[in-house]
């Protein structure tokens, strides 16, 4: 996983060079290579240790958020000569090392403004016209992310062959969840049966139950 930090601000939120790769990349998809949602195993170990992570394929490549790791600061605090920062309520939440002072907002429709699908109907960005659209017309349907993570081609791949991460299909409802402080158990307890299926050398695939564990 890149560790790589990038200077930003809030004025300019530039990931031209991701849109171009994606964009790029898509027909290079194969039918195996969709997104994901990523468990850290229980045996994961250091910055990556119990985190829950949405990955989009980019043709080999990957990029995505954490989706557990509120930060605890709201854009308020973060952008105090923003006026309209002070509409979003929540959080916050630390999608990743890449550019992570640069703000990423998700959200469950197109805004246009180059936006990168995600997975159904959601969308990324970090343009700053759209992220102040949002804000002004609707602040908390939105989830708002500071940097995201980035993976070379095969990287992905080969940590999952390593057994690193728990594979599974990824849900709208645990990318806006309101409380993710329980997210990585709930997700380890559904996921690791007594004996997990596995191929390969050590991929864990299934899907989520419907109901709670």
């Amino acid at each position: 996983m890149k560790k790589t930090h990038r200077k930003s601000s809030f004025s300019a939120l530039l990931f031209a060079g991701l849109i171009a790769l994606v964009s790029g990349a898509a027909l290079a998809q194969g039918a195996a290579d969709k997104p994901m949602l990523l468990v850290a195993a229980p045996t994961l170990q250091g910055p990556y240790q119990q985190t829950t992570l949405l990955a989009v394929p980019t043709g080999g490549r990957h990029f995505g958020f954490v989706l557990n790791r509120g930060t605890g600061v709201k854009l308020s605090t973060m952008f105090p000569d923003h006026a309209p920062s002070a509409k979003v309520a929540g959080q916050i939440y630390f999608g990743g090392p890449v550019m992570n002072d640069a703000l990423f907002a998700v959200v469950p429709r197109n805004p246009g403004e180059a936006a990168l699908p995600l997975f159904g109907d959601l969308f990324v960005t970090n343009r700053a016209a759209a992220i102040n659209r949002i804000i002004e017309e609707t602040p908390n349907e939105a989830r708002y992310f500071a940097g995201f993570v980035g993976w070379e081609a095969g990287e992905l791949a080969s940590e999952i062959a390593r057994g690193l991460w728990l594979v599974t299909e990824p849900d709208a409802g645990l990318v806006f969840r309101s409380d993710t402080s329980g997210m990585w158990e709930e997700l380890v307890k559904r996921l690791v049966p007594l004996n997990p299926p596995r191929r390969g050398r050590g991929l864990i695939e299934t899907r989520l139950e419907a109901g709670p564990a």
